[in-house]
């Protein structure tokens, strides 16, 4: 196999993750960023493209991890380039802006990537293939929770800017109760403290609950707390049969969390080698090989937008939006 040339825009948090995933698949990687290009290019072997113009150019995949306002036209100008495209989540600020996209890259017959990564999470995965088993019965209900150090980037907080917590946060265990129980018909959210003048307050905490099409009802919950607190993730899964749990922190009876003088942790935790980012990256460029579905596509990122916007519907009106024909 020929050695891949990758455009990776983008030089923030995220990014180590998707440069670490790339030189572990030994890709020729250039770096394009407003800020920190030459020293993510330096950290991991790679070099810089001084353009966009530059990294198309030469690139047969580009790798979007820059912030949410940026996707559309950083993924446009992608897919006009005839460039296969993996773009961080949420894929747009909003679901039509993500069908748009979605439909864009079909029409111009190259391959999008949505990087929700919590489905190459070997836990996460495994609750999947046992609820489609039929391991637990017919599902009844989920409850996830996500909560650590809040980001430092000033966007993040911005919603009209693309952040949010349930839109950056939260949409991971979106896409998570979409996997596991299919379309959802009503969200209603609530937010404390709540965001004012489109300022979202910090530390803060939001919920989400779905109604799934099958009866399925998900709890969601997500947290960005002080700096310093370590990130936990679980995932509760009921049926008639049984119930099916995961926990970051399950290998203690009593967990207590204070915040220590630490750099933000607002990436769940990974052992070393084979990490979910390398394998989402990895899963990524075998379907462009085989010509194959990836484990995420277009779709599903439509989809967890689209509960994302009700989710902020709710949010304004204080009660549930119905999505009368599901969202899948």
């Amino acid at each position: 196999m020929r050695q891949l040339n990758v455009g990776l825009i983008g030089a923030g948090g995220i990014s180590h993750v998707h440069a670490d995933a790339w030189r572990a698949l030994g890709a020729n990687v250039r770096v394009h960023s407003h800020h920190g290009a030459q020293q993510l290019a330096t950290m991991y072997g790679f070099t810089v493209a001084d353009s966009l113009g530059d990294l198309f150019a030469h690139a047969d995949i580009v790798d979007i991890v820059t912030p949410t306002d940026t996707h559309v036209d950083l993924v446009s100008a992608a897919i006009a380039a005839g460039l296969d495209v993996i773009c961080e989540k949420p894929l747009a600020p909003s679901a039509s802006e993500a069908r748009e996209l979605a439909d864009a890259a079909e029409a111009a017959g190259v391959r999008l990537f949505p990087a929700h990564v919590v489905r190459y999470f070997d836990e996460y995965r495994a609750i999947k293939e046992r609820v489609a088993a039929g391991a637990i019965g017919r599902l009844a209900t989920q409850r996830f929770y996500r909560m650590g150090s809040a980001p430092t980037s000033p966007w993040f907080f911005r919603e009209s800017a693309g952040g949010g917590i349930v839109r950056d946060l939260m949409i991971h265990d979106i896409d998570q109760a979409l996997w596991y129980a299919g379309p959802v018909t009503s969200v209603y959210a609530s937010q404390n403290p709540t965001t004012a003048k489109g300022a979202v307050p910090q530390p803060v905490t939001a919920h989400v609950v779905l109604t799934h099409a099958s009866g399925v009802i998900s709890h969601i919950q997500g947290s960005w707390l002080p700096q310093g607190t370590p990130f936990r993730v679980g995932v509760e899964v009921s049926g008639t049969e049984g119930r099916l749990t995961y926990s970051s922190s399950a290998d203690q009876a009593l967990l207590v969390d204070t915040v220590a003088a630490e750099a933000e942790q607002y990436l769940p935790p990974v052992s070393s080698g084979d990490t979910p980012y390398r394998r989402e990256i990895a899963d990524f460029v075998a379907s462009i090989t085989a010509g194959a579905d990836a484990a995420v596509g277009p779709a599903d990122a439509v989809a967890a937008v689209a509960v994302t916007d009700a989710a902020y519907a709710s949010l304004a009106t204080g009660s549930p939006v119905t999505l009368e024909e599901g969202i899948r």
